[in-house]
């Protein structure tokens, strides 16, 4: 989920005079495509093919069957060097058909220079407009300053409280609607001997998602672009007040005595096992909550409550923090007629089976949900369906100094009492005046 590797943009600018003096010159013109009788529809991805390439890698292995002029290609690459990899192949107008990117900068830099598909508007000129969730693709349109829409939506997570039910029943207490409410039941389970929350500090970034949480109730779903666009600093009275509660609710213990060594497997198997009372993540957990092995309180023990709203912000529940995973794209150079029916036929029905086949949650609409799906996969389904913004997290739009300052601060935040929020949201907003 991070952008960490910002930093290997300068090699990806060096590469831009070449980009431009090689742009008619690419082996994937479509004259060739079609004249080809062994045409290779090539995946780079650093994702294994049975993760979230899967459902592509079986349809186009059925489309090649029925086709078998057309050939499919997956190549795995490792995470670190899968950045410079589609880089060197922009520079050379030799993109893959379909690869794996980073969202944010780094993807906006190859849309800026026309390499890669608006897969809004081809899915309209394909007919395939319907497949699309409009809150996924408002997410993702987000994450590249609303020039369109550049990334697939194959992985779409929605990110909220997860809460036992039954704790919250036992003690009387109902699913909080303001930041008082959430801190009051805290107070109520610590009181009796129960965690609070799960908390995966040695993560870091679920420390600043709960402050993330409270700015953007403070100020509205588009806080952190208002922040990228300099309409905000991270200095104003809001941001402090979010760093100060969050630094509160660490100091009350709300979180355990050694949330800055807890790792995510840890605090999600606290919450599981019935310790803690709240555990906040994604729905990406929802592989470990249907689990009976490691399910040990049961899903029907499960319930999910959004952010709660601050007294007087902008923030409404409408607005869910979500993600969208690593980004999948789509080469401008390789679009032809080939590949227009190649991706009708991945494509159509997309989100039926991805969730029929995996139980997973994507950014494509679901007409028909299956009966053997698990109740919390499509409880999680529905809410997003729902959702009217899909809001980034804190550090979506940092560069990566500046995302290890706001994560490794935040840890210090939680940490010490002498790390005053004013000090934090200080520190972060010069990190920021920094970034380009």
């Amino acid at each position: 989920m991070s952008n960490r590797h910002y930093a290997t943009l300068g090699l990806f600018a060096a590469f831009c005079l070449l980009l431009v003096s090689c742009s008619n010159s690419s082996k994937y013109s479509s004259d060739e495509q079609i004249s080809d009788p062994t045409r290779v529809v090539h995946y780079v991805s650093s994702d294994l093919e049975d993760q979230q390439p899967r459902i592509i890698s079986e349809q186009a292995r059925d489309y090649e069957k029925a086709h078998p002029s057309i050939k499919y290609e997956f190549e795995n690459v490792s995470t670190s060097d899968l950045v410079q990899k589609i880089q060197l192949l922009a520079a050379s107008n030799d993109l893959p058909e379909i690869f794996s990117y980073e969202s944010g900068r780094p993807l906006e830099q190859l849309a800026d220079n026309g390499f890669i598909l608006d897969i809004e508007k081809t899915f309209r000129e394909l007919g395939l407009q319907d497949e699309l969730n409009p809150a996924a693709v408002k997410l993702l349109k987000s994450m590249v300053r609303n020039k369109g829409l550049y990334a697939l939506p194959l992985e779409i997570n929605i990110e909220g409280f997860w809460y036992n039910k039954d704790l919250f029943a036992e003690y009387g207490l109902a699913v909080p609607e303001t930041w008082d409410d959430l801190l009051h039941a805290a107070e109520v389970f610590k009181s009796h001997g129960i965690q609070p929350f799960a908390l995966a500090g040695a993560n870091k970034w679920p420390i600043t998602r709960l402050i993330n949480g409270y700015v953007i109730r403070k100020y509205g779903y588009d806080a952190m672009q208002r922040v990228e666009r300099k309409e905000l600093k991270v200095t104003e009275p809001g941001f402090v007040e979010a760093a100060a509660v969050v630094q509160q609710m660490a100091q009350q213990g709300y979180f355990g005595k050694y949330v800055n060594t807890t790792e995510t497997d840890e605090a999600s198997a606290l919450f599981l096992d019935g310790k803690v009372a709240m555990f906040y993540t994604g729905s990406w957990s929802l592989r470990d909550f249907n689990s009976p092995i490691k399910n040990k309180i049961g899903t029907d023990a499960i319930g999910l409550f959004n952010i709660p709203l601050v007294d007087g912000g902008a923030g409404t529940k409408d607005d869910w923090l979500m993600n969208a995973g690593l980004t999948t794209s789509l080469s401008a150079a390789s679009y032809d007629d080939t590949m227009k029916d190649w991706l009708k036929a991945v494509f159509t029905g997309y989100g039926d089976k991805a969730m029929e086949e995996n139980g997973v949650i994507t950014g494509f609409n679901v007409q028909n949900m299956p009966p053997n799906v698990p109740k919390l996969t499509q409880m999680a389904q529905q809410t997003i369906d729902n959702v009217k913004n899909g809001t980034l997290w804190f550090e979506a739009l940092f560069d990566p100094d500046t995302q290890t300052i706001a994560w490794n601060n935040a840890q210090l935040l939680i940490a010490s009492k002498d790390y005053t929020p004013e000090m934090y949201m200080q520190d972060l907003q010069a990190a920021l005046d920094k970034q380009q």
